[in-house]
């Protein structure tokens, strides 16, 4: 499914992955492990083309992922929740949810339809589906980041740290949500970048520890 090569990536001319290579499978979540400042959000936005790629290949499901400016790599199934949530304050949790469906030309139909499968995965949001992004509390904005995520991300999930500030109720929602996710969506690929082990102790996955910029199992 998801396939790197000797990826490396600088960023302010220090090297922050060298020469990292992992496949990872459809149908699988992987978590990726490591201290502040190892470089997992670096290897999640380089996956999303928001990060440049020095040297190596990236694909998904063959398909070269840097032949692809970012925004086509939603339109390939792609989704990603940033570890600072990134909401529109001035727009509704819904019209959040919607909009990167409108960025790519899905029709309203088909973005009501990843509505009501996000809501399947993550129930706890839709109440607040027609509040103001900006009423959300943090953590409540980081389970709207993950229900955003999902729909675009009907091959690849990338989440940057989702486990982080929840509170122990939260904490289990987002991971009963994880584990919910291959029910509704049996091929989709998971990668968790997670600094803290022990949040992930609820959640199935394979474990790479991200240290000196290469991954090694964990």
């Amino acid at each position: 499914m998801l396939t790197l090569e000797d990826v490396s990536v600088d960023i302010a001319g220090i090297p922050v992955l060298r020469r990292l290579s992992v496949a990872m499978k459809p149908g699988a979540t992987y978590a990726i492990v490591g201290r502040n400042g190892a470089g997992k959000t670096t290897l999640l936005r380089s996956i999303m083309g928001l990060c440049p790629v020095r040297a190596g290949t990236i694909s998904l499901a063959g398909h070269d992922l840097l032949a692809e400016p970012s925004f086509q790599r939603a339109v390939l199934g792609i989704g990603y929740a940033s570890e600072d949530r990134v909401l529109f304050p001035t727009m509704t949790v819904l019209e959040n949810l919607k909009l990167p469906c409108e960025a790519i030309g899905m029709t309203a139909a088909q973005a009501s339809v990843r509505v009501r499968d996000a809501v399947a995965v993550v129930p706890l949001i839709e109440p607040m589906l027609p509040r103001s992004a900006a009423a959300l509390s943090g953590g409540q904005g980081k389970m709207a980041a993950l229900a955003r995520a999902l729909m675009t991300g009907t091959r690849l999930l990338l989440l940057d740290e989702p486990f982080q500030g929840l509170a122990p109720a939260l904490a289990r929602q987002c991971a009963l949500a994880l584990s919910q996710l291959h029910a509704l969506r049996p091929e989709l690929c998971v990668v968790i970048a997670e600094s803290n082990q022990a949040l992930l102790s609820q959640v199935t996955c394979s474990l790479l520890t991200l240290e000196r910029g290469e991954l090694k199992a964990a």
